[in-house]
C-alpha cells in the first residue's frame, strides 16, 4: 500500500497512490483528517480498500506533493550510521557505541518534485539520501524484537545539509540541518507488506543522473530495530513520527574537490521497493522572485 499527502486546488488532502494515479481519500471520507490521523486510528487498510473500489481522481502531475507526514510530531535524524560513512571520518576506525541523534523541523522539508531551496547565507547545500521509518503504534522502551510492529511504513529523505552552518558551534549540527525547505521527504509512505523493513534494502542517490551514493542496509551500524529500541528509551515514539536512519558515504562535502548543490541541479533518492524521491534545487532569490510574479 502506498499513501501520499498533497495539495490540490488549494486544498490539503491525502490519498492512495495506485499505478494508474491517486485516489483522494480526504475528499471521499470526512472522518480521517490526514495521513497521520489514519495511522493513529489504525485505518490504513480500510482506506486502501476504499481506494481500490474508487476511480482515480488525479494523475501525479496534477497534485503538489507534500512530505508524507507534513504534521509529524517528531523528525528524528541519525548521523553516521553506515560503515563506509563512518570510515570517512578521521576516527573512522572506531564505530560509535550509540547512535548520533539530532532533530529537524517540519518546515525544513518539502515534498516530492518540489523545489529544495539553496539559502542566501551559504553556497554549501549538500545532499544526503536516507531511508525513513514512519512510526505506527506509539510506545516507550520498545524491545528490538518487536520494533517492526511499531512501523507504519517507510519513505525516503534527501536530508539536505548546509555544511558551513553545521560547524557554527562546536558540538551542534542543528543550524545546518534546519534551513527552510533545505531538504525533502517522499515520494509517499509505503507500508511494510509492500516494503519489508527487515529485509536488505539498497539506496542510491543521483545528482544530475550521476550516482553519488550507493549502499545497502546490510551495512548499517545501528539497525532499524535497534534505533527504535534506543530512541524509545527516552522519547515516547508516537504515530507519525519520522526517523531518518542515516546516509551512505558519497555526500558532496566528502568529494575531492567538494561538489555542493547549485540552482538547476536535480537530486534523486531511490529505493526500488519504495520509489524515487526527486527534487530540483533553486536559489532562495530565484524562488522568491518566482513567487512574487
Amino acid at each position: 500500500m502506498r499513501f501520499s499527502s498533497f495539495i490540490v486546488d488549494g486544498r490539503e488532502s491525502f490519498g492512495a497512490v495506485l499505478d494508474s494515479g491517486i485516489v483522494d481519500l480526504g475528499r471521499r471520507q470526512l472522518k480521517i483528517r490526514n495521513l497521520k490521523h489514519a495511522i493513529e486510528s489504525i485505518r490504513l487498510e480500510e482506506l486502501w480498500e476504499i481506494a481500490l473500489a474508487s476511480s482515480i481522481d488525479y494523475a501525479g502531475s496534477e497534485v503538489q506533493f507534500l512530505s508524507p507526514i507534513p504534521n509529524a510530531g517528531k523528525i528524528i535524524c541519525i548521523g553516521v550510521n553506515y560503515k563506509n560513512r563512518n570510515a570517512e571520518y578521521k576516527d573512522g576506525s572506531q564505530e560509535a557505541k550509540y547512535p548520533s541523534v539530532f532533530m529537524r523541523a517540519k518546515e525544513s522539508l518539502v515534498g516530492h518534485k518540489q523545489f529544495i531551496v539553496e539559502p542566501l547565507e551559504s553556497s554549501q547545500l549538500d545532499y544526503e539520501g536516507e531511508i525513513v521509518l514512519i512510526i505506527g503504534a506509539s510506545g516507550r522502551r520498545i524491545p528490538a524484537e518487536s520494533a517492526h510492529r511499531h512501523i507504519a511504513g517507510l519513505t525516503l529523505m534527501n536530508e539536505g545539509s548546509v555544511r558551513d552552518w553545521m560547524r557554527h558551534s562546536k558540538f551542534n549540527v542543528t543550524q545546518g540541518k534546519n534551513f527552510a525547505k533545505s531538504g525533502s521527504s517522499g515520494p509517499w509512505l509505503v507500508t511494510p507488506e509492500s516494503c519489508d523493513p527487515l529485509k536488505t534494502l539498497k539506496i542510491k542517490t543521483r545528482v544530475n543522473g550521476e550516482t553519488r551514493q550507493s549502499d545497502t542496509t546490510a551495512n548499517l551500524i545501528f539497525s532499524f530495530a535497534y534505533l527504535i529500541q534506543y530512541l524509545s528509551t527516552f522519547y515516547e515514539l508516537k504515530a507519525g513520527d519520522m526517523i531518518a536512519t542515516g546516509t551512505p558515504n558519497g555526500a558532496g562535502a566528502r568529494l575531492n574537490p567538494p561538489k555542493y548543490l547549485k540552482s538547476g541541479d536535480e537530486v534523486e533518492v531511490e529505493v526500488e521497493e519504495i520509489g524515487m524521491l526527486k527534487n530540483k534545487i533553486i536559489s532562495e532569490k530565484e524562488h522568491s522572485d518566482s513567487k512574487s510574479r
